[in-house]
């Protein structure tokens, strides 16, 4: 069922424990609560949409005070969703239903996500149909298609994802690596073993270096898509980010 009544003596099966398997809306209200009665109808049609994908619970916050109290129900309607046992999203009083959507929408994972989770060709293959546009699923494709050898492939894929640190800095490494820069891929082995550091010295030493201003540029894009992923934080980062700056200026 989408839609069930819950009460204290079954809301940690009902919700707890089911929401380790699909997302749980849990509706706060009472009888006596005019906006739970406008809002009640429009979580409803919301879950009905979602049928199999999230439940909707129901809960009397006057037959129920002892479960109110213990989430803290001061003013209703309240909705919260709960997620692996947690609540992972809530909000306070009626909302129209453009936003009770955006909020089951938050939770309730689209099917592009699910695609993107999955991660294997045919789902990616998939996501791409349904938004050829989509930089995240064409990287991963990309990403999926040069693991496999399918090197051609994963570049033309590359060459259509603009604005994206990550595609740039792959294409450009597939570039290096067909011109068989050898101290690219000296690189470029050091980085795939988890050598991190190595790599990037490799890498910065050859921007400093290169003497051809595609190569050049291409080392650049790498670096960049390398200190992207370990993020603007860490201290590896932080530091290759300075040195390619006084490299490149």
């Amino acid at each position: 069922m989408t839609v069930i009544d819950v009460n204290g003596a079954d809301f940690e099966a009902e919700v707890i424990d089911r929401s380790r398997e699909l997302p749980v809306v849990v509706d706060f209200w009472a009888t006596w609560c005019s906006p739970c009665r406008q809002l009640g109808p429009i979580l409803e049609k919301a879950a009905r949409a979602r049928e199999g994908k999230v439940v909707l619970a129901k809960i009397d916050t006057d037959a129920n005070q002892q479960i109110a109290q213990r989430y803290g129900i001061q003013s209703i309607p309240a909705v919260k969703a709960f997620v692996d046992g947690e609540v992972a999203a809530e909000f306070l009083g009626a909302q129209p239903p453009s936003q009770v959507e955006k909020f089951f929408d938050a939770i309730v994972p689209s099917e592009m996500r699910q695609l993107l989770e999955a991660g294997d060709e045919q789902s990616l293959r998939r996501a791409v149909e349904l938004e050829p546009a989509n930089t995240q699923a064409n990287l991963a494709l990309a990403r999926l298609q040069y693991r496999n050898g399918d090197i051609d492939d994963a570049r033309d894929r590359l060459r259509n994802v603009t604005g994206n640190f990550q595609a740039d800095g792959l294409l450009a490494r597939i570039e290096l690596e067909q011109l068989a820069n050898g101290e690219a891929l000296d690189a470029f082995e050091l980085i795939d073993e988890g050598k991190l550091e190595q790599g990037l010295d490799t890498l910065l030493e050859l921007l400093t270096a290169a003497d051809d201003e595609d190569d050049r540029e291409r080392v650049r894009k790498v670096v960049v898509a390398v200190l992207d992923e370990l993020g603007v934080d860490h201290p590896l980062a932080r530091e290759s980010r300075r040195r390619m700056a006084a490299a490149l200026y």
